[in-house]
């Protein structure tokens, strides 16, 4: 085989194979990450990862976070919720504590688990009515006056106990 040839067939796997941002293992992260393809965390995150692709949580791995993705992978330990839009996989190794919401889920002998699980088509649809409820009380309208009694609990229940 030539060499063009060869760089020809070198390339063509490089693209056809999706592009995936690895954190290290010696890497902790606090915040929000957001990925327009696949991550595959090795180290420490804390906080908030959103994926268009998929999301990999490997062996030895720790996340304190939401992740919310087309597919998610835990093979390490995530507190946190999850919501994965296509399939969501808890290998052996994986350790779970918060809620599952997927489209599909697979568990593997041996994964564990502690939270609420929503999977299947209703589990599509209650994503959806979050996701436009979220939108709609996000974006408030332009037209629209509304007033926000930012007043302390505490400062409310003081006053009623002052008239009583």
């Amino acid at each position: 085989m030539s060499n063009q040839a060869n760089q020809s067939n070198q390339q063509s796997t490089q693209q056809s194979s999706p592009e995936m941002t690895v954190i290290g293992t010696d890497t902790r992260i606090k915040g929000e990450m957001f990925f327009e393809k696949s991550a595959k965390i090795l180290g420490g995150f804390e906080g908030k990862i959103t994926a268009q692709g998929e999301v990999q949580i490997s062996s030895g791995a720790q996340c304190n976070a939401a992740i919310e993705a087309q597919s998610v992978i835990v093979d390490g330990q995530v507190t946190g919720p999850i919501v994965a839009h296509g399939q969501l996989t808890l290998t052996a190794n994986a350790q779970v504590q918060g809620d599952l919401t997927a489209g599909t889920l697979v568990v593997a002998q041996g994964a564990s688990f502690v939270g609420h699980c929503n999977v299947g088509p209703a589990a599509q649809e209650l994503m959806n009515n979050n996701q436009n409820t979220m939108n709609t009380t996000q974006e408030p309208k332009n037209n629209m006056t509304t007033k926000v009694d930012l007043t302390p609990p505490w400062a409310t229940q003081t006053q009623e106990a002052q008239s009583a």
